[in-house]
């Protein structure tokens, strides 16, 4: 245990990375995961029960309840200071609920295994509480406030295009924006999933492992065609669509981080405090609700498994809000101005 966890990257025989972190029980977990799970996903899981045994310095049989609770509070940090944007102090709920998830998700796989001596999860599934009429009912260990996300004005778009510097990055940025792609779906994208006769693309990465083709936008295809003709690196080995065009990396895909850094130059030249791959998403999926595009076909254009997902773009426009109340009203008044009419018909 002294020197675990310590977070390695090995290789298969396949050469696909994996993670280990020393203890045969947690790396056998890991692997696991990678079988059954996106790289991304498996990337977080490692790193999840890293961070929770470093903080419970225990062999992984010996976890009890009470070292989770201990766990959470560590995460939770100094509860004298709090941020003002979300009252929080430490890490983030959403972030706290996550590294319980995978925690849990690692007792529930030596539990199923039965050669181990764990009997029992010691992630609590929640706290007992009891509601009005006697009923119980758990309460999650840590509380996820339901948050909007952020989403970009149209006049906020325009600049950050603006800013961009390359045929390139304009078309990964068009392909969020435009098809609500997710930033690990653009990078994705291979050479044959650009169906050009359709204006569709194939997403054969998307989230869960889940496959869809959605429509885009012409000026997607636009942007694209004219990296393809004139920045795409010739005799590239790779078919991804998106390569480096410069460095010791020319030729060789485009990484998550490499995204983040040209929207992040973008957004400071552009002068935006907020343009990020998930809320450019979140503005192409918003703008879609808007115009009248059912919910339904919002949720295949983002790749939502369940329509729940999709539900939170009912709520993030106010204009959309606005105009269903202004209809809901103007029925009710017609309504009782007809009622009215009718009682003073009958009082005549």
């Amino acid at each position: 245990m002294n020197e675990f966890p310590c977070l390695i990257r090995t290789s298969t025989v396949g050469g696909e990375a994996r993670f280990a972190l020393g203890d045969p029980l947690v790396d056998s977990y890991l692997a696991f995961v990678a079988g059954r799970c996106r790289p991304n996903t498996l990337r977080a899981v490692a790193h999840d029960l890293k961070t929770f045994f470093t903080v419970v310095d225990k062999d992984p049989v010996e976890v009890v309840a009470a070292d989770v609770f201990d766990f959470v509070a560590d995460q939770r940090g100094d509860r004298s200071v709090v941020r003002i944007s979300d009252g929080e102090s430490g890490l983030s709920a959403r972030t706290i609920a996550r590294r319980l998830s995978s925690v849990s998700g690692f007792y529930a796989y030596l539990v199923a295994r039965g050669d181990t001596p764990v009997a029992s999860s010691p992630v609590p599934r929640g706290l007992s509480t009891r509601r009005r009429g006697g009923r119980r009912t758990q309460v999650p260990l840590v509380r996820v406030p339901r948050t909007l996300p952020k989403i970009l004005a149209p006049a906020e778009v325009t600049a950050l295009l603006g800013a961009l510097r390359t045929d390139r990055d304009r078309a990964m940025v068009y392909a969020m924006v435009l098809g609500g792609l997710r930033r690990c779906e653009v990078l994705g994208l291979r050479l044959g999933d650009v169906q050009v006769p359709e204006r569709s693309l194939f997403i054969a990465e998307g989230k869960g492992g889940h496959q869809r083709v959605i429509p885009i936008s012409n000026t997607f295809f636009a942007s694209v065609g004219d990296y393809l003709h004139h920045e795409r690196p010739r005799g590239c080995e790779t078919d991804r669509v998106f390569v480096t065009l410069k460095g010791l990396n020319r030729g060789k895909p485009m990484t998550a981080d490499g995204v983040d850094k040209i929207l992040q130059a973008a957004r400071a030249r552009a002068g935006l405090e907020k343009a990020t791959c998930h809320q450019l998403r979140h503005t192409c999926l918003t703008r879609l609700r808007e115009a009248g595009v059912q919910l339904e076909a919002v949720q295949a254009q983002a790749g939502h498994v369940s329509i729940e997902s999709t539900r939170i773009y009912l709520h993030l426009t106010d204009d959309w809000l606005a105009g269903e109340y202004r209809r809901a009203t103007e029925r009710i008044d017609a309504d009782a101005a007809t009622e009215l009419v009718a009682m003073q018909a009958m009082n005549r």
